[in-house]
């Protein structure tokens, strides 16, 4: 729950009127202690800002077309963010992570004869 400005400068007056400790300020008017320094310090609450992703979506976009096998450590480096970061954008736009079917290490032919089946007798 957020404060007014005006309670802070209520808070901030009567406490230099009374001569009162931090302490006795919070208990009076029933907030923390930490509020009360705070206040003191800077009576207006800072302004949020929006952190700055450092991953353009439309680049990861274009990155997963042009490297469609390239591991999630590869993406990272080469945007020099952490791999979890990749993941986490990945996880955003909704896409998995699969490697292409047609790679040059499921193109390899097993040799004749070799069965992937399981035989009963």
């Amino acid at each position: 729950m957020s404060y007014s400005i005006d309670f802070r400068r209520k808070m901030i007056s009567t406490r230099k009127n009374e001569g009162l400790s931090i302490r006795e300020t919070a208990k009076q008017f029933r907030i923390g202690p930490a509020s009360v320094s705070r206040w003191i310090n800077q009576i207006e609450s800072k302004a949020s800002t929006t952190r700055q992703r450092k991953i353009d979506k439309s680049e990861l976009i274009k990155d997963v077309e042009q490297y469609p096998d390239a591991y999630q450590k590869e993406r990272a480096e080469r945007f020099g963010v952490c791999q979890k970061a990749i993941w986490q954008a990945l996880k955003k736009l909704g896409l998995t992570y699969k490697k292409n079917s047609t790679s040059s290490e499921s193109r390899r032919k097993r040799p004749a004869g070799i069965s992937t089946k399981k035989t009963t007798v």
